[in-house]
């Protein structure tokens, strides 16, 4: 007997040890010192939460199920699981996101996120990320981000970044980053850049930029760039460039291969244009040029081989149908060749 009341009076300690209702009443919590089992909106947790849709929450550490994404202006952080069905989030994210539409942050995201639709974070975004429309981070991004339509990040992007449609970062990228139709950063790309139509950045690009159609930089790109119809750059093109049109900069330094025509202001290296080769007046070759037409309305050091090669200052040798040097005394129009040094 005396067993029998003891038992009991273990059993009804321990249950008075259980708070019923959280301190809110809005949520029934079997829990002793805040770890095991709320159902409801809870503001603090160690254990498993069920709740439809987040107001309260601060903090839970293990797993945070909700129906719905979280209200305005959540203060939740998660550490854990944050499984949303279909939708869920918080403040912070910590661990893994599961959502069968989305899993969004108004801050900060780090770790392993899955995502139906899409995911996203207000600021940053640290980790892996696959989602089936879109995902993105309003600062920086930093580890792996796949994405069926489009994935982004408001300032630097530096890991990879995969996106059926479009990939592109408001300031730097470095890593890779390939988009079914087009990839972009604002300011700096290291690294490799893929579009299906386009890729491009607003400043600097050094590595491998290819555009299906269009790839080209606002400053200097620096290393492989391939265009399916042209390459450009606002400032140097150094290294090997192609495309099936045209390439072009104000300064070029390497190898250049172009399907109809090539040319800029200085130009060092060599050139392989189908068509035409020019360089600004005032400008300077330094190289060899392969074209149609070679039209050098600056300096030439080198050599030029085409059907008509021109240069209004030849310092070097011309091979061609027809060779003009507009610096030479006399005969200045040859046949074959045209020689002449300074």
């Amino acid at each position: 007997m005396m067993v029998r009341i003891h038992f009991l009076s273990l059993v009804f300690m321990s249950c008075a040890a259980l708070p019923v209702f959280g301190q809110s009443g809005r949520s029934l919590d079997l829990t002793i010192d805040g770890v095991g089992l709320s159902i409801g909106d809870s503001k603090e947790l160690t254990g498993v939460r069920l709740n439809f849709r987040d107001r309260e929450l601060r903090r839970v550490t293990g797993i945070n199920a909700t129906i719905w994404f979280p209200h305005e202006n959540a203060r939740g952080v998660v550490t854990g699981l944050a499984l949303g069905l279909p939708g869920g989030g918080g403040r912070q994210i910590s661990g893994i996101g599961l959502g069968a539409l989305g899993i969004s942050a108004e801050e900060s995201i780090k770790g392993l996120m899955l995502a139906g639709l899409g995911f996203g974070a207000g600021e940053n975004f640290t980790g892996i990320g696959v989602a089936g429309l879109g995902a993105g981070a309003g600062r920086d991004v930093a580890g792996l981000m796949f994405a069926g339509l489009g994935a982004g990040s408001g300032r630097d992007f530096k890991g990879i970044g995969l996106a059926g449609l479009g990939a592109g970062a408001g300031r730097n990228v470095t890593g890779l980053f390939i988009g079914g139709l087009g990839v972009g950063a604002g300011q700096d790309v290291t690294g490799v850049m893929i579009g299906g139509l386009g890729a491009g950045a607003g400043r600097n690009v050094t590595g491998i930029l290819i555009g299906g159609m269009v790839a080209g930089a606002g400053g200097d790109m620096t290393g492989i760039s391939i265009g399916g119809l042209a390459v450009g750059a606002g400032g140097t093109l150094s290294g090997v460039h192609i495309a099936g049109l045209a390439v072009g900069a104000p300064t070029i330094k390497g190898l250049i291969i172009s399907g109809l025509a090539a040319g800029g202001q200085n130009v060092t290296g060599a050139v392989f244009a189908f068509a035409y080769m020019k360089i600004e007046e005032d400008g300077t070759f330094r190289g060899v040029s392969i074209a149609a037409y070679n039209r050098i309305q600056g300096e030439q050091h080198g050599i030029t081989i085409g059907i008509l090669n021109y240069a209004r200052h030849l310092d070097g040798l011309q091979i061609g149908l027809l060779n003009y040097a507009g610096n030479k005394r006399g005969m200045k129009w040859m046949p074959v060749f045209n020689y002449h040094r300074d």
